[in-house]
């Protein structure tokens, strides 16, 4: 099979890299685009794959800036499917599934986000799509028909225990102490961070105040750039191990949605500040059925503050968590499993999917 896979954020390497590796291995042919976004070209030159960046400028956050990369992937990805004639295309961006449907080319989207919050990028994508691939509790809209739901997260793909195995010399790399707190700030510039409100400079303060009262070191792991009286917090580590260093945790303070799911599927408590809270289904799942994550509200920050204490006043947290954390692993696929049947065997695979849903737990 011929494959083309388009990447425009490093969770969506994550996501797709063991499976990558798989298809690589049953000599499958896979060819990865990417734009420059964050540390993606640099998670893939680490692990020494091949690929062609389409966009190697970073593009501005302005909507106008937006709509003009977006005109611009369409294209130069034009003539490149063209000339690679794939058999199938994947990722979640739009182009992919637009020149998909003109060519003609069957095409699978992938998302872990509900339809409310990236409407415009669903409202691009969906209508062309063939294939809606997500997590059950994902709402698409009214473009049901098209969604595969499976029992999983898109970060299950690269920290289920089939795949993740905790470090322990990672604490030694990095001298770093026994007990820490990592503090995760975004950037929120992404299509659906428009009027996003996150952790601020004065709850940032207050974190950091809080956690040096119970001698918890803090490290600021940031996707801007942090204003110098805060680079003494600044987490210096290769992206690479950015899971070992979340794994060995003592709690998360995030305004990152997918770090935070990240630090739940790793057993990690995490305390979620951002304007997103009550509108992601995955993390919404995570926290009230699994209760391995907490979000408040920017305005919230008192009962954000009191969550934290509480945690860290909590006997035995790491085990506690760990104990959801199996919890939740006991309901979910191995992420990665599936998606390598489900591509092989793409469109039948969807088939067997919408008549049988419990074949996913075929790949526990």
């Amino acid at each position: 099979m011929n494959i083309l896979i388009y990447l425009g954020h490093p969770a969506q390497y994550l996501f797709l890299r063991e499976t990558i590796n798989r298809l690589h291995f049953k000599c499958h042919k896979t060819t990865i685009l990417i734009k420059t976004k964050d540390v993606l070209e640099n998670l893939l030159k680490e692990d020494g794959l091949e690929y062609v960046n389409i966009l190697p400028r970073t593009r501005g956050n302005s909507k106008f800036s937006i709509l003009w990369s977006l005109i611009k992937r369409i294209l130069i990805l034009f003539p490149l499917i063209i000339k690679e004639k794939p058999n199938l295309l994947i990722g979640s961006d739009a182009p992919f599934a637009i020149l998909g449907k003109i060519l003609r080319i069957n095409r699978i989207t992938v998302i872990e986000d509900d339809y409310q919050v990236i409407k415009t990028l669903g409202d691009l994508t969906y209508p062309f799509t063939q294939t809606i691939l997500c997590p059950e509790v994902c709402d698409v809209g009214k473009w049901t028909k098209k969604k595969v739901g499976y029992s999983g997260y898109m970060k299950l793909a690269y920290l289920h225990p089939n795949i993740f195995n905790p470090d322990n010399k990672i604490l030694s790399k990095y001298n770093l102490p026994h007990k820490y707190a990592i503090i995760r700030l975004s950037k929120l510039n992404a299509h659906h961070d428009f009027g996003i409100t996150g952790i601020d400079k004065k709850i940032l303060d207050k974190i950091i105040t809080l956690f040096n009262s119970y001698n918890i070191s803090v490290y600021i792991s940031s996707e801007g750039n942090l204003e110098n009286n805060y680079s003494q917090y600044l987490l210096k580590i290769k992206p690479q191990d950015m899971h070992q260093v979340l794994f060995h945790a003592t709690i998360l303070v995030s305004d990152s949605q997918s770090m935070s799911v990240e630090a739940a599927i790793l057993g990690v408590p995490s305390i979620r500040v951002s304007s997103f809270i009550g509108k992601i289904s995955v993390l919404e799942e995570l926290e009230h059925k699994y209760e391995l994550t907490y979000g408040f509200l920017p305005e919230q920050s008192d009962a954000m503050f009191g969550k934290i204490e509480e945690l860290l006043n909590t006997p035995n947290l790491k085990e506690d968590w760990q104990n959801r954390r199996q919890r939740m692993l006991q309901d979910k696929i191995d992420v990665t499993a599936f998606m390598v049947w489900f591509i092989e065997n793409y469109p039948d695979s969807v088939k067997i999917m919408k008549e049988n849903p419990n074949y996913q737990y075929n790949f526990k």
